[in-house]
Order: structure tokens, then C-alpha cells, then sequence
């Protein structure tokens, strides 16, 4: 069966076997035992084939493929439904998943804000000549330049993506 649905195919194409060899980087020698039947192609082979002849394997193979009936269609308008419904659901709740974490990243931002005004950067008044306090005093002091820079930036962006996620309608 493959062999013959092979060659048919093959000619119905206008490749030669030696065209269809080039293509599947074999010798003519092997599609000639192929259509002979006197091996065949492994499945990877066959999926190459089937590739190059534009042809379904179940095609090669010799299956006859059955128009799908009207009850099926029914069926599989059903699964699809369904399917887009539960896209619809991953969706939404993803979109309020980022909803809530801006607002969290926004309420974080302003509680930090909030902290470093209180504490009033305490670390200015301590003791440098301790290495140790001069070493966390520059840490502080980095984290809070850095927070006190970046945040104005990841608020605004955050805000919106607040604005951005909000449910329309």
C-alpha cells in the first residue's frame, strides 16, 4: 500500500526518484526499493516523505479519511466552546492576579516612602571611625539612594499597570 500510494503521489507530483532522493538526502536506489516494497521508511523518514509530497502520512499509508458527520461537528463546536471558555477564565483571573499585584507594589512603594521619612535616615548620626557601622551606614545609605531614585519610576509604572488591568465594562 505505501509503496504504490508513494509512486502515485511522487508522479501526480512530477518528481522523478531521483528528485524525490535529492530532497530526502537518499540515493535513487532507496525510493526505488521503497516503491518496489522491498523495504520501507522508518517513521522519520516517513514524516520527511510526507513532507515533501505534501501529503499526509495517513495519506501515504493508505488510510481513507471520513468526512466528519454532522453530530461530530456538533461535538467538536462543543469542545472548542468550551475551551475558549476556559481561556476566557485564565484570562480574566491572570488579569486580576497583575491587577492586585500593582496595587501591591504601589502600596509597597508608598509604606516605604512612609518608612524612610519616619526613620529620617537614623544611620547619618552614627559612628564611622567602627568599620562596622561604616560598612552598614554606606549600605543604608546606597539602598536608600537607590529606592529614593528608582521608586518614583516603578510607581508610575505600576500605576499604569493598574489603569492598564482595571476590567473595562
Amino acid at each position: 500500500m505505501l509503496n504504490e500510494n508513494m509512486k502515485a503521489i511522487r508522479k501526480s507530483k512530477g518528481l522523478s526518484q531521483e528528485g524525490l532522493a535529492v530532497r530526502l538526502n537518499v540515493v535513487r536506489q532507496t525510493i526505488s526499493k521503497w516503491e518496489q516494497g522491498l523495504s520501507v521508511p522508518d517513521s522519520d523518514m516517513l514524516i520527511s516523505i510526507s513532507e515533501v509530497l505534501e501529503t499526509p502520512v495517513s495519506t501515504l499509508l493508505g488510510e481513507t479519511v471520513s468526512e466528519p458527520k454532522a453530530d461530530d461537528l456538533k461535538v467538536i463546536s462543543e469542545k472548542l466552546e468550551m475551551i475558549n471558555l476556559q481561556f476566557a477564565q485564565k484570562k480574566a483571573t491572570r488579569r486580576k492576579i497583575f491587577h492586585w499585584l500593582f496595587i501591591s507594589l504601589c502600596a509597597l512603594i508608598a509604606i516605604g516612602f512612609a518608612v524612610w521619612i519616619i526613620l529620617n535616615s537614623p544611620y547619618l548620626g552614627w559612628d564611622y571611625n567602627d568599620p562596622e557601622t561604616a560598612v552598614a551606614g554606606a549600605v543604608f545609605h546606597a539602598l536608600e539612594w537607590l529606592f529614593v531614585r528608582l521608586a518614583p519610576f516603578i510607581f508610575i509604572g505600576a500605576m499604569v499597570g493598574i489603569f492598564a488591568t482595571r476590567k473595562k465594562g
